[in-house]
């Protein structure tokens, strides 16, 4: 079972999101703010982390930029309504594995999936 973090400070926009890592056999903890959410990082392990654009405390951004900072190795997607080139520009260097559309869907989750399973697997081979 895969272990998920979900920071937004709506429930609702990741609704589907929730709905499908679930149904993928994802267990999932809900936190509205990014301080929140580096509180809980620091006491459990989770596989994955997913930032909406805005959390109660800051913006979702701001919050991978904190994330990295202390757990450089994390995967982490973020929500965002920025062009895939501005994302790029604003998120280069922080180690995102995915950019999610707003209110991300069934097929974004699963994409989503596809390259966590991708990074998982290639952790988790032996060099020679």
């Amino acid at each position: 079972m895969l272990f998920a973090l979900l920071a937004s400070n709506e429930k609702a926009a990741l609704s589907d999101l929730a709905d499908t890592l679930t149904k993928n056999d994802v267990s999932t903890e809900w936190t509205e703010s990014g301080d929140k959410a580096l509180f809980i990082l620091d006491a459990k392990k989770f596989d994955l982390v997913v930032i909406d654009e805005k959390l109660s405390d800051m913006t979702g951004l701001d919050f991978a930029k904190k994330l990295i900072a202390v757990n450089p190795l994390i995967n982490c997607a973020l929500v965002s309504s920025l062009s895939p080139e501005d994302f790029h520009n604003a998120s280069e260097g922080l180690g995102i594995v995915m950019q999610l559309p707003p209110l991300p869907n069934k097929e974004d989750t699963e994409k989503l999936l596809e390259h966590l399973s991708r990074i998982l697997n290639m952790s988790s081979r032996k060099t020679p």
